[in-house]
């Protein structure tokens, strides 16, 4: 079985990489970060150019047509220059479920400005206390011909930028439906943090809020499940595309920086545990892909989203802490370049649940499939 590229996602792989180092170097992320907006307009800019914010939007409305697979490539190379723009949360978060549940005038009005750069989306999907997007701290009714939500959210990424976020809310006592949220409506408030990576990420609190529906009503958990594994799997491509970078420059300091007249790398110790970051990171990357795969095929991926989120979550965080440990004292420098992947993949690792949440989820998979399986 050939496990390569195709021509067309080296092709993918190779713009977004040439776009990323050319555009996004360690001083640059420095400057925008130092912004208000923690946007990096230009970089936004080439990347409308090129037309890869339109990765896995439709070609019927502009967009180059890939599924999550070639998302995750681009969400990749993005991770290595950890650059401070809204791709995840515009693409994974909100272009995806509108390409996949919105109506098509809300495609039409949305989708194009985002390929167009002229619009930004993230989604609202981390709940309060136990973090299970399944349990909305939101509500909805239905008031002369429109929709008016109340409640609030927590760490929402990218509010400060965003034009439209999505999320969920109960429609009824059982019932759940998907919404399309202006942040330009009355009633909401935006609370900015900064977050462990310096991006900022809001509190929304919704007080009759106007909102459209996405989708149909009550589709709530169906759609907010096909939202979360493909979150999960973006979550952890970019943090694969983190730990790479990291390895890569740790595999650089470590052969030139010299203690005892040799290299560090010719010391069997620092040798082996860099062993330990290169294969941590293949493995990351390998249950990533198996994941993006199997939702573009249209296979079960519940465990396999799973098992790549939990990846990237524990043996991703090995492998910064390995970095940093290997760049002895420069790795505890926050001012010097490696500081920051530690930091982005400590940030992916708690986005939407971390490890023992992943493992917990893969328990109850397993458990129900084998109950099923005995005709229990």
């Amino acid at each position: 079985m050939n496990f390569d590229f195709s021509e067309e996602q080296t092709a993918l792989s190779e713009l977004s990489s040439q776009i990323f180092e050319g555009s996004s170097s360690f001083d640059r992320v420095e400057e925008i970060e130092n912004t208000a907006e923690k946007l990096d307009a230009n970089l936004w800019e080439e990347l409308s150019a090129a037309n890869l914010l339109g990765i896995a939007i439709p070609e019927d409305q502009g967009g180059l047509g890939f599924g999550l697979f070639e998302l995750c490539i681009l969400l990749e190379e993005h991770g290595r220059s950890v650059a401070p723009i809204p791709l995840l949360p515009t693409l994974a978060m909100g272009a995806l479920p509108i390409a996949e549940f919105g109506s098509e005038e809300q495609k039409a009005l949305i989708l194009p400005k985002v390929i167009a750069g002229d619009c930004i989306l993230t989604g609202a999907y981390q709940e309060w206390g136990s973090n299970n997007p399944l349990h909305t701290s939101l509500t909805a009714e239905f008031v002369d011909g429109k929709w008016l939500l109340n409640g609030s959210k927590p760490a929402v990424p990218s509010a400060n930028n965003a034009d439209y976020v999505i999320a969920t809310a109960r429609t009824g006592e059982e019932e759940v439906s998907l919404f399309l949220i202006p942040l330009t409506s009355e009633g909401i408030t935006v609370t900015d943090s900064p977050t462990t990576n310096r991006e900022l990420h809001a509190q929304l609190d919704l007080d009759q809020a106007e909102a459209e529906l996405l989708g149909n009503v009550g589709q709530g958990n169906h759609s907010i499940i096909w939202i979360l594994e493909r979150v999960h799997t973006a979550i952890a491509a970019v943090a694969v595309g983190c730990c790479a970078k990291a390895t890569e420059m740790m595999a650089e300091y470590t052969s030139e920086r010299e203690q005892f007249g040799r290299p560090l790398s010719h010391n069997q110790a620092v040798t082996q545990r860099a062993a330990d970051c290169y294969i941590g990171t293949d493995a990351m990357r390998l249950v990533l892909w198996q994941a993006a795969w199997r939702l573009d095929a249209g296979y079960p991926a519940a465990e396999e989203v799973r098992a790549a989120k939990w990846w990237s979550a524990e043996i991703g965080q090995k492998v910064v802490h390995d970095v940093q440990h290997l760049h002895g004292g420069m790795g505890a420098d926050v001012d010097y370049p490696v500081h920051r992947f530690f930091l982005w993949v400590k940030q992916l690792e708690n986005m939407l649940g971390g490890g023992s949440a992943q493992l917990a989820e893969l328990g109850k998979q397993i458990a129900a499939k084998a109950k099923a399986a005995a005709g229990i």
